[in-house]
Order: C-alpha cells, then sequence, then structure tokens
C-alpha cells in the first residue's frame, strides 16, 4: 500500500501547505509545470519523487524528468504528462497511445482544473490535481490524495488552500 500525494503547476512556489502533505505522503508525483528546480529538489528531500517537464519548465528541469513518465506503482499502469488533456479531449500528442496501451491511471496537469473522471471508453481512470502553486487564473490551490493498494485506487481526497498566502 502506497500513500500518493499528487500535485501539478506549482510554478517555483513551495510553501508549508503543501510540505505538510508530503511529509504524509509515502511518494509524491508532479505532472508538470515544476518551475525552479527548488520545488522539486526540496521535496526529494522528503519523499521519493515521480515527475515530468511542462511547458513552462527550463531546460534544467527538461533534462532532470521526462516528458512522460510511464511506469508501475505496484499493481496499477501510471501514466503522467503535463498537457494530456481528459476524456472525450485528449491531447493529440497522447491520444494514439492512450488508445493503443491504456494505462490504467492517467495523470495530467496544465488546465489549473482539477478534475477526475473514469474513461469508460478506454477503462482508465483520468486525474488532474489543479494547481497547488500561486500563479495563474485559479482561486483556489488544490492537490490529490489517494492510496495504491494492489491493483486498487482508494480514499481519493481533494485538498483545497487558498490561493492567496
Amino acid at each position: 500500500m502506497k500513500k500518493i500525494l499528487l500535485l501539478s503547476d506549482t510554478h517555483s512556489f513551495l510553501d508549508e501547505k503543501i510540505l505538510k502533505y508530503v511529509r504524509l505522503a509515502d511518494e509524491v508525483w508532479h505532472a508538470g509545470d515544476i518551475g525552479n528546480l527548488t520545488v522539486t529538489d526540496e521535496i526529494k528531500k522528503l519523499k521519493p519523487l515521480r515527475a515530468v517537464f511542462g511547458n513552462i519548465d527550463d531546460d534544467k528541469a527538461r533534462m532532470e524528468f521526462p516528458l512522460n513518465n510511464r511506469f508501475w506503482s505496484e499493481e496499477v499502469d501510471v501514466l503522467i504528462t503535463h498537457i494530456g488533456g481528459y476524456p472525450g479531449k485528449y491531447n493529440q500528442a497522447i491520444r494514439s497511445e492512450l488508445q493503443s496501451n491504456p494505462p490504467k491511471l492517467f495523470i495530467c496537469g496544465h488546465s489549473h482544473i482539477l478534475k477526475v473522471q473514469f474513461d469508460k471508453s478506454l477503462n482508465l481512470l483520468h486525474m488532474n490535481p489543479g494547481a497547488a502553486g500561486i500563479s495563474g487564473f485559479h482561486q483556489v490551490r488544490t492537490m490529490l490524495r489517494f492510496v495504491i493498494d494492489g491493483a486498487q485506487i482508494k480514499d481519493l481526497e481533494i485538498i483545497e488552500m487558498e490561493k492567496k498566502i
């Protein structure tokens, strides 16, 4: 069993509210637009990190993290990318991979809109944790926590934080 903290779109911002949840997780997954790598460096000091780079990330982030990160967490096939779209409107860059070899859990960021949706046509769970940073149009910073237990994804929790700090 693994407790996962899922975040995205930190845009160089990391505060104690985020770090509190990092400490409670077994692993942290970041779906891109990291910003300054001090964000991921601080997270890695506390917990194992899996991440992808996003469209605002510089060459340093692109050298450290992949565009797409596909891996197994226990018995769950996971695919993370930054610009992925959502069920029925997947981004063209990832659509063919999703259709030919769908993961059980597909994660993306970019939109700053928290969304969790089951895609019946591909039999996968789609998650976008929204934005944990303070840059962007969102009014509430959000993250997701959940548990992977064998082949199950369970105990999903939305974490909301005020954008104003």
